[in-house]
């Protein structure tokens, strides 16, 4: 299978993606976790108390869902531009080209491992009663990266061909982001459009990472399930796609 095959170089190509990211900043890594923090108080000030949500450690609700949000967005923002930002690659060297995606994607789940990470103690310092629920975190967060790596394929082969799809794509994420339960709590989603909602299998990770994370509750059998299957109905979609564009990477890059 290529991905031991490849292995080694997966492994090398994640770690100077990390580089590349944090190297170049005076902060490095600190931006990471600055960022949801800062746009948490900025979101915390205005549905806290603009809003009068009354959800219980809302800032700590906020935090979980903007840094589950952020591992999404930036890995495949990220891994659209990894097969036309390794032209040489992909032209001069003979890889597979999902290694590219793959380490692409790898990158921004060890940042998202760092930040959840930093989570836990912010947990402790809130009060919040951790339990052996939180050992369901490691399973939530590799299915959410299947998810992730499946998207990831489709938008890296498309835009080799149609290079204007990043700033669709950022549309995109915007307007996902608040259709998804980050900001606000599923309850306020109206009666008659909730079967829709809970349709987007990311708005089931991030209740399961709220779940296991701030309420100490074992989450649902069945949304698990159902994000596992549409996870590997993205990575077999994407597959599919990606094997059907690559032939002619070398020509458009």
């Amino acid at each position: 299978m290529w991905i031991v095959e490849y292995r080694e170089l997966i492994r090398i190509l994640t770690v100077s993606d990390l580089k590349v990211k944090y190297q170049s900043s005076v902060l490095g890594f600190i931006w990471s976790l600055l960022n949801p923090l800062l746009m948490m108080l900025v979101l915390y000030a205005v549905f806290k108390n603009v809003f009068k949500f009354e959800e219980d450690n809302f800032a700590l609700y906020l935090l979980i869902g903007m840094v589950s949000w952020r591992f999404f967005a930036n890995s495949t923002m990220s891994a659209m531009t990894s097969i036309v930002g390794k032209p040489s690659l992909v032209t001069k060297v003979y890889v597979p080209r999902q290694v590219l995606v793959l380490s692409s994607v790898l990158s921004g789940f060890v940042s998202s491992i760092l930040e959840f990470s930093v989570l836990i103690p912010l947990l402790l310092f809130f009060g919040v009663d951790l339990s052996l629920n939180i050992a369901f975190f490691p399973f939530i967060h590799l299915m959410y990266l299947l998810l992730i790596y499946g998207v990831s394929l489709i938008l890296a082969a498309l835009y080799v061909y149609y290079r204007d799809l990043n700033q669709i794509w950022d549309v995109l994420l915007q307007a996902g982001f608040f259709l998804s339960p980050i900001v606000y709590p599923i309850s306020i989603v109206p009666e008659k459009y909730l079967s829709y909602y809970l349709m987007n299998p990311i708005t089931i990770i991030i209740e399961a990472y709220r779940e296991s994370l701030l309420y100490s509750q074992t989450p649902s059998a069945t949304g698990m399930v159902s994000v596992f299957v549409a996870g590997g109905l993205m990575l077999f979609v994407g597959t599919l796609v990606f094997r059907h564009l690559e032939r002619k990477f070398a020509e458009e890059i």
